[in-house]
Formats: structure tokens, sequence, C-alpha cells
């Protein structure tokens, strides 16, 4: 009855937050305490709350028990295909203060806020360099490990980046992206380079602009 009347008895000493279950209270007092009774059977890690464990013992069995009904993808968890539903309704709820950009996961606002807050949290443990995203940490960490997870499937070439990959497959197909909005000719270059087009006012200088369609039959991307 206590969903009915809004009753919450039972109280954390800790935080004063309330509950209207006891079980529920208890659950509650892991996340102060620390404890962890639900250990995976496969590789040891343990956690707090049981459907916590259900919901990570997917990723070993590879279960996909939710699907989205637009287009058919399959998640393990219901909230990954509740944030995926979003690129389908183009609902954007989470709102930056600083801007008003808007944005459909509240992760990503996070990630967001650091361009307004400066904050740069992931530190490179080679040369102390800092970045605001996991992401780029990762790619910078390769200038380190020398590591080249992408190759280009035509001529076995690899790439420490995605980026510099995509511009390499240009060399074989030929593909010219970028448009000067001036004189409509296209160019392969890269992103910021420039070119002189000749007017009717002598020669002038433009920025090129980037529309970017490259064959993904042509890209490996590593797994996992």
């Amino acid at each position: 009855m206590r969903t009915h009347t809004g009753e919450k008895p039972y109280r954390c000493e800790e935080c004063n937050e309330r509950f209207s279950l006891l079980s529920n209270l208890k659950r509650h007092m892991r996340t102060h305490t620390g404890e962890r009774p639900y250990r995976c059977e496969e590789c040891g890690r343990q956690f707090s709350l049981l459907d916590s464990l259900t919901s990570h013992m997917r990723t070993h069995t590879g279960e996909k028990p939710y699907r989205c009904e637009e287009c058919g993808r399959k998640f393990s968890e219901f909230g990954h295909l509740k944030q995926h539903i979003k690129t389908h309704t183009g609902e954007k709820p989470f709102r930056c203060e600083e801007c008003g950009r808007q944005f459909s996961r509240l992760d990503t606002l996070k990630i967001h806020m650091r361009t307004h807050t400066g904050e740069k949290q992931y530190k490179c443990k080679d040369c102390s360099r800092q970045f605001s995203r996991l992401d780029t940490i990762k790619e910078h960490m390769r200038t380190h490990t020398g590591e080249k997870p992408y190759r280009c499937e035509e001529c076995s070439k690899q790439f420490s980046q995605l980026r510099d990959l995509k511009a390499h497959i240009r060399s074989h197909t030929g593909e010219k992206p970028y448009k000067c909005e001036e004189c409509s000719r296209h160019f392969n270059k890269q992103f910021k380079e420039t070119h002189r087009a000749n007017s009717q006012s002598g020669e002038t200088e433009y920025v090129l602009n980037v529309q970017q369609k490259l064959s993904p039959s042509l890209i490996r991307i590593p797994d996992g």
C-alpha cells in the first residue's frame, strides 16, 4: 500500500534517503558499505546488485533480449535500447546551460560540458598530456605504443588513426570529398587545406569544405 500512500518509513542513517521497503534500504546501504555479494563465475567481477550481475553476464553469453521495433537492432541492456530509440525519435532531453546545445544522452552532455569548463581528466602516463575525452587519449596512446589497428583492405597498409585510413582510402577510390564553394572543384586533400582558384578579380585563396563519403567496405575496424 505504501506505493499508493507514498509513505517511506525506512531511512538511511548515512545520507537520510528514505525508502518504502526495507529490502530497498538494504540494497541502498551497499552504496555506502561497498559490499558486493554477487560474483560473476566467468571473470570474478563482483556486484552490489543482482540485476547488475544479470546484465553483466550477457557480456559473456552474448544474449541481447531487448529489440528495437523500428530497425530490429538488439541490445543486452534495456537502458541501451532506451538510448538508441532516441536516434529514431530525435529526442534530445539533455540541454547545455552554457550554450543551449541539446543531446540525446546524458554522458554526451557531460563530455560536451568539458569544452566549457576546460576539464581534462584523462592524463597520459607517458608524456603527461591531458585530454577531455577517453577516446582521444586512446588515440593518443598509439603514438607511444606504435599500435596500428586500422588496415586498408586494398593494400594492407596499416594506420594508428581511423581518419588517416579514411584519407588513404581515397588514393584507391579516387574520391574527392572536399568541394570549393567558390569554383565547385573537388579535391581529395585534407580539411582546412586551401587551393587557389582563378576569379575575375585575380587569384583568391579559399578554405575547402568537407562533404565526406567513404567506402566502408575498404575499412577494417579492429575487434573490440
